[in-house]
């Protein structure tokens, strides 16, 4: 997968978590996956707390924090946002 495919499943919607970085159709923070992922949660731990997500959408948290590390922001495709 792209990082432009994972970052696809990434959505920021000021309407939605006060305009944090979300998952796509869900409102759990990327830095929350972030912060899972730092504590020493493992993919398949955190999929078991929460079974809607799917291990692309931690990837995506994992590039979307990556991306933060080198840049300022990290620009989603237009056609992510809506």
């Amino acid at each position: 997968m792209t990082k432009e495919q994972l970052l696809s499943r990434i959505s920021i919607d000021p309407q939605v978590c006060f305009g944090k970085p979300c998952i796509r159709g869900h409102r759990i923070w990327v830095s929350l996956i972030l912060v899972l992922l730092a504590s020493g949660l493992t993919t398949t731990e955190i999929l078991a707390e929460y079974p809607d997500l799917e291990e692309a959408d931690i990837l995506a948290c994992i590039a979307y924090g990556a991306g933060m590390a080198r840049e300022r922001y990290v620009e989603i495709p237009l056609e992510a946002q809506g």
